[in-house]
């Protein structure tokens, strides 16, 4: 059951012109997935919600204040270098990815951080993507800021993670820890998810 334009926005009304643009590619990137029942549809449009902040975010926003850098990333930022990387988007990255996630070479921090509807960090992610989806990702990593590679990322991701089987349950709490690796923005989650298993009933 492909969602409507009309039915996304009533889910995610800040998308705005965003949900017209992401409607055909997120049908198309569920369908490939087995996204395709009511409950995996409102659990993959929910998660998608928050973590692009309703379709209107594709790249990962690293313009942190030294107090957020403190509470976000304590074992890698005390004040001193919190106070010295503060609001330097490439630096933060540069700081928290090094070594991480496949990341070996000066600037993969920036180079590879998080972009597409879920977010796919790192070297070692983007070259696992790229090759699920046929796509040169280590060394055209903003192909993942195009609508239908940052729709068919997430969709990547879900299956790969196995969520149509936690979808099916009900299980929304594991999902987000499955995507998240915690529990971050939850009430906002579970929000999406009510309201649009209530439009697509």
């Amino acid at each position: 059951m492909p969602i409507t334009e009309q039915q996304l926005l009533q889910i995610l009304p800040n998308a705005g012109r965003q949900a017209g643009v992401f409607v055909p590619v997120l049908n198309t990137a569920m369908g490939k997935y087995g996204i395709v029942t009511r409950l995996r549809i409102a659990a993959f449009i929910a998660q998608v919600g928050h973590e692009s902040g309703q379709l209107t975010r594709l790249v990962e926003n690293l313009n942190y204040s030294a107090e957020g850098l403190m509470k976000t990333w304590p074992s890698r930022f005390d004040l001193v270098r919190a106070t010295a990387a503060a609001r330097k988007p490439e630096q933060i990255a540069n700081i928290v990815y090094a070594g991480r996630m496949g990341n070996t070479e000066p600037g993969d921090g920036w180079k590879y951080r998080g972009r597409g509807l879920f977010q796919v960090t790192g070297r070692a992610n983007y070259a696992a993507c790229g090759e699920a989806l046929g796509l040169d990702l280590i060394n055209q990593p903003t192909l993942l800021e195009q609508p239908q590679y940052a729709a068919m990322s997430a969709a990547w991701f879900w299956s790969m993670k196995d969520l149509n089987t936690l979808a099916d349950k009900g299980d929304f709490v594991k999902i987000t820890r499955r995507i998240n690796g915690g529990l971050n923005g939850q009430a906002d989650r579970q929000g999406l998810y009510d309201k649009a298993l209530k439009v697509l009933a």
